[in-house]
């Protein structure tokens, strides 16, 4: 099971939702506002943002941050699963 990180709870937090431990298999997080599931992120065999921090320090972290972000540019509309996990995970 993914433990989640007090970076993405602050993330979330910014973004007015609740974040859970998923349901889903194969996933990280479960998405919520206002108590209705509105998204599943991450999927648990890649890295995220805290988690590379944690591994490898924070240079690194950063470096895989940039990267993730140039390789997702397209899959920032809010609302959609990427969003959540850009904004949360990244």
């Amino acid at each position: 099971m993914y433990r989640i990180k007090r970076y993405s709870f602050a993330q979330a937090k910014k973004l007015g939702v609740q974040i859970r431990p998923s349901t889903r298999t194969g996933k990280k997080i479960d998405v919520f506002k206002n108590g209705r599931k509105i998204a599943t992120i991450g999927a648990r065999g890649y890295l995220d943002y805290p988690t590379y921090i944690q591994k490898y320090g924070l240079a690194y972290a950063n470096q895989r941050r940039k990267l993730y972000h140039v390789r997702h540019a397209r899959n920032k509309v809010p609302g959609t699963p990427g969003y959540y996990a850009a904004k949360i995970l990244w």
